[in-house]
């Protein structure tokens, strides 16, 4: 069965990720089944040959040339270049005045792998970077707008870590630079594209995967259904759904209709969707939703299921539609999400 393993996680290689589950799981899992959240950002060639600030942690620099962006600029080494500009902790202030930096290039683009582990120095330089269009070491003159494009992975506020209750995730960081921008200039921030879930460019990209995965295992029989199985009803749920109504909305040769249902942020470029939906084959019918009671969500028979979830944690641009965060079926783990799967598709 074609499988792809999609995660919001963006602090490693997809190698990794792939050696990571096949040991948890105790089956071969290729890189080419794993979807990070950054990974559809190898569609986004208009900005591969730009010079890009990436934040996040693990090999960010490595990350994104993988993904074809030829000039990389890390939050370390512009904070190395200009020394003055993080404040926060005393004990990484100078202790002399620097010499003035020359050669840097100027900034074209920034790219938001995910939450770092500094926030006030990734706060404060990314924002010094769009108040002065690329070149953070100049005098502050007319703040730029429109800002320089930022393309932001991973929306999630929330996840389910070890502890008993969920961790700050990227959609938290990404709140706090919208509010210090606006706050700072009167003005919204504005994304080029919000990908990883519930972005429809990334269920998009999944399914390409499923159905290369089909055509490579000889299926002969188009797929006409997908299942997707998550904890997260503000991201797993939310995104399935949403690319659900995108699916029914293409059956019905109404492309312009679907695209409006989509929020501009998760798909800024319809002709970068549009080119993809190309490269899949249109069998595909609906993406059934299957929440997991094993990570952010937890059932209670107790709530009722139209207050559940009634607080909405996903990312600003996208506008709060109560039925998308309500899940196809609600089972207890992926076992089971997986036992569901072949009974409605009825396998053996």
């Amino acid at each position: 069965v074609p499988v792809v393993f999609l995660t919001n996680a963006g602090n490693c290689l997809p190698s990794a990720k792939a050696r990571e589950l096949s040991q948890a799981l105790e089956l071969q899992v290729s890189p080419e089944q794993v979807i990070l959240s950054y990974s559809p950002l190898q569609l986004f060639s208009q900005f591969h040959q730009r010079c890009m600030l990436v934040d996040g942690q693990g090999p960010v620099e490595e990350n994104a040339r993988n993904l074809g962006f030829k000039h990389v600029v890390t939050i370390e080494a512009l904070r190395k270049a200009y020394p003055l500009l993080d404040m926060v902790d005393l004990s990484r202030r100078p202790k002399e005045l620097p010499p003035p930096t020359t050669g840097f290039p100027t900034i074209e683009g920034i790219i938001l792998f995910g939450e770092p582990v500094r926030w006030e120095t990734s706060l404060q330089l990314i924002t010094d970077v769009l108040l002065s269009n690329g070149n953070p070491g100049a005098e502050l003159q007319d703040v730029p707008y429109p800002h320089l494009p930022i393309l932001a992975c991973n929306m999630d506020l929330l996840w389910m870590a070890e502890a008993k209750m969920p961790r700050l995730g990227h959609g938290t960081f990404l709140l706090c630079l919208e509010s210090i921008y606006k706050k700072v200039t009167g003005r919204e921030l504005k994304y080029e594209a919000l990908i990883g879930k519930p972005s429809p460019v990334t269920y998009h990209y999944a399914q390409y995967l499923i159905q290369q995965q089909a055509e490579k295992q000889g299926w002969k029989a188009p797929i006409r259904h997908l299942y997707a199985v998550g904890d997260n009803p503000m991201s797993d749920v939310y995104g399935a759904n949403l690319y659900n109504n995108y699916l029914k909305s293409a059956q019905q040769n109404q492309v312009q209709a679907g695209l409006k249902r989509i929020p501009q942020a998760a798909c800024p470029q319809p002709e970068l969707s549009l080119g993809l939906r190309n490269d899949c084959n249109n069998s595909v019918e609906c993406c059934q939703s299957i929440l997991v009671c094993t990570g952010v969500y937890r059932h209670n028979s107790d709530v009722p299921k139209k207050t559940a979830g009634a607080v909405f944690h996903g990312h600003r641009d996208f506008c709060f539609d109560p039925s998308l965060v309500e899940a196809s079926y609600v089972v207890q783990d992926v076992d089971h999400a997986v036992q569901l799967a072949f009974k409605k598709e009825n396998w053996s």
